[in-house]
């Protein structure tokens, strides 16, 4: 079983808000780990070429990587996808629907606090470049304390406006701060979504699970000998993993607190 480093990014720019900060990337930071890929040996692969080989299909080249960006912000647009580009590299980017906007106008359809997001036609521009649309929810919300309705709100109606905007079918999810449960993952299967990227900051494998695709999260203060170990398959555990205790604690303290309508920690 070979570690594939799903690497997971947010935002890649010099100004972020405060309360992106912590994961946000400079793009001369991002592209230098870009190039690291290429100095490694590192094959980019699609994320659905990594969902076919835990199914048993095609065998992955050797040292494969693959690149994913939750959110939806503007700056994909504007910094990202160039690099990606001109590198000729496949990625996914996660879209926060709710959060996207029409062109010239704000939304305040999301949990996100503010800050500069994609607008729908950049979201159908990247498309046609061939960046891979996945879905990330409506509002961003802590899925695994959801009533169910409002967890179908967040995974089928995401699925819908994305493919009403795209005018194609959508496959790959990933869970908003990578909190999911087994109702939860259900859920997504039911609503149609063939794979769901989780967190985990873990390896995944050809032997993942293919709706909780576990990946590592790139930070603003990640080590270059951090992303470098995690390019030679060192430095983090590989999945699939076993569901700890101290999430199943964190998961029922966080549902408790929604259901007594006070604030729900790790909301951001």
């Amino acid at each position: 079983m070979s570690t594939v480093p799903v690497l997971l990014y947010h935002s890649v720019t010099d100004s972020p808000p405060a309360w992106t900060a912590p994961v946000t990337v400079a793009p001369r930071a991002f592209a230098e780990q870009l190039d690291r890929l290429a100095d490694a040996g590192i094959s980019v692969v699609p994320l659905q070429r990594l969902v076919a080989a835990i199914r048993g299909g095609p065998a992955l080249p050797p040292r494969p990587a693959v690149l994913t960006f939750d959110d939806g912000f503007a700056d994909f647009y504007w910094t990202v996808a160039p690099l990606l580009a001109a590198r000729e590299l496949p990625a996914t980017l996660f879209v926060t629907t709710g959060a996207v906007h029409p062109p010239g106008s704000r939304s305040s359809g999301s949990l996100l606090p503010p800050a500069d997001m994609l607008n729908w036609r950049q979201v159908v521009g990247l498309d046609a470049l061939g960046v891979e649309i996945g879905g990330h929810s409506r509002t961003h919300a802590q899925l695994d304390t959801l009533p169910g309705k409002r967890l179908c709100e967040e995974v089928d109606r995401c699925k819908h406006e994305l493919e009403d905007a795209l005018g194609h079918s959508v496959a790959s999810y990933a869970y908003p701060h990578g909190y999911h449960s087994a109702a939860v993952r259900r859920k997504v299967r039911q609503a149609g979504w063939d794979s769901a990227c989780a967190a985990a900051d873990a390896f995944s494998s050809t032997s993942d699970d293919t709706l909780r695709i576990a990946r590592l999260t790139v930070r603003a203060d990640t080590p270059s000998a951090v992303l470098q170990s995690w390019l030679e398959g060192r430095g983090a555990p590989t999945a699939p993993l076993r569901e700890s205790l101290a999430t199943r604690g964190w998961r029922g303290y966080r549902r408790v607190r929604a259901r007594l309508g006070l604030s729900v920690p790790g909301a951001s």
